[in-house]
């Protein structure tokens, strides 16, 4: 019975997509430098914590540049020539970061660090879509999640430990991985990004970015992901303070929190199965209403095993979420536009990680408690009711989009 579960989960994707894979979950074991910048700088380098939200904020302007140019070069210049710029050259920040002794010199490698390392989301993103089959991609992106989520939690306590013997250790550690990754790209993985032909298959897909932000349906989506996304957010930002406030140590704080990547772990596998078949439209305004209800209920939590429980029911929603949200930007994007798609996707998020602190931070001051978090559920269930709405609308694009690209395959074929 595992054994036939685990072939379910697991058997039939492609080879590529396991390169990939093991890419994806190398460099998230050595993800560490983000993880702990803002403590290097105040505790290692005694920056202010003013100075050192700067230095986190270049990092998220370098990133937002990075996905934006790197969604543009995966279409233009192709998909493995932009992850291995991106890759090799986020390796050399990496190392270059953790020599830096000024606060200039750390500043501008910041920004430049984030361009590159989030510069190869696009292009692994629009190849994961070349590569896996409709069908199977929601298998694919739950199992990249999942190898996502398990990096993470062993980097952080990997981090911990490093942190201990030398910082450096972590930028050498971080930077080392990067370039692993960025072997594996040059040496497993093949283009794939598709030949752009004249047939009326691709008529659809020529031009360039201005095509895409004159994409009304996916710009539509794209603003119901970002109001999630700003409640998702509040998980790093208002949530701890919150916690403090109720007299729960930072400790405290951490294992609640880490409840998300346990169960993330642990269940994201089991996710394909229980959502295979279903309208898209209809797990993402489930997905985005439990995640309402999960932030919701912190307005009432007064005990650690509460907030638990909150991060339980928002962490179920953000499982249903991640792989839905994935196939639905695949299946909007045009094959000559994929890069571009998937980097327009990464910005939204970029924006979400710059708006959700201080849009959170000043409901909290002003409003407090209660309304924040009702505030939460509010806009996550006005974001369910839009993806109902926007729905018949994304499946008929869609279903045009596959049409398109059967008929450009048909022509391929016959030339």
């Amino acid at each position: 019975m595992v054994r036939g579960w685990l072939r379910q989960a697991v058997g039939g994707l492609p080879r590529q997509f396991w390169f990939l894979w093991t890419g994806t979950l190398i460099n998230r074991l050595g993800a560490f430098v983000v993880l702990f910048l803002s403590i290097y700088l105040t505790g290692d380098r005694h920056f202010t914590q003013s100075q050192a939200g700067i230095v986190l904020g270049l990092y998220g302007v370098g990133g937002a540049i990075g996905t934006m140019t790197g969604g543009v070069l995966a279409d233009r210049w192709g998909r493995r020539p932009t992850m291995l710029t991106a890759q090799f050259g986020a390796a050399a920040l990496m190392l270059t970061l953790g020599f830096a002794e000024t606060y200039a010199q750390i500043a501008v490698v910041t920004l430049l660090l984030g361009c590159f390392s989030e510069g190869v989301r696009p292009a692994f993103s629009a190849m994961m879509v070349d590569v896996v089959p409709e069908h199977d991609r929601v298998r694919a992106y739950s199992l990249n999640y999942w190898a996502i989520n398990l990096g993470f939690a062993l980097a952080a306590v990997a981090a911990g430990l490093a942190a201990q013997v030398d910082y450096l250790l972590l930028f050498v550690v971080d930077a080392g991985t990067t370039l692993l990754t960025a072997i594996i790209t040059a040496v497993f993985l093949a283009e794939t990004r598709p030949v752009r032909a004249n047939s009326p298959g691709h008529a659809r897909s020529a031009g360039g970015m201005g095509t895409a932000l004159k994409d009304r349906v996916f710009l539509v989506y794209l603003l119901l992901t970002l109001a999630s996304v700003l409640v998702i957010l509040q998980h790093a930002s208002t949530l701890p303070i919150a916690m403090l406030a109720d007299g729960f140590s930072a400790a405290t704080y951490g294992l609640v929190i880490a409840v998300n990547g346990v169960l993330i772990v642990l269940g994201q596998l089991f996710v394909p199965r229980f959502i295979a078949g279903r309208d898209s439209s209809r797990v993402l305004a489930l997905a985005v209403l439990i995640i309402g209800v999960g932030f919701g209920l912190v307005a009432i939590a007064e005990a650690p095993w509460m907030y638990a429980l909150t991060v339980v029911i928002w962490t179920l929603g953000e499982m249903l979420q991640s792989p839905s949200n994935a196939t639905t930007v695949a299946a909007l994007s045009p094959p000559a536009l994929r890069g571009r798609y998937q980097g327009l996707n990464s910005l939204t998020w970029s924006i979400g990680t710059a708006l959700a602190p201080v849009l959170g931070g000043l409901i909290l001051q002003k409003g407090g408690d209660v309304v924040l978090w009702a505030g939460c559920f509010g806009l996550c269930a006005l974001a369910a009711a839009g993806q109902l709405l926007a729905g018949p609308a994304r499946a008929r694009r869609a279903e045009q989009q596959r049409v398109a690209e059967a008929r450009a395959a048909l022509v391929a074929a016959g030339s």
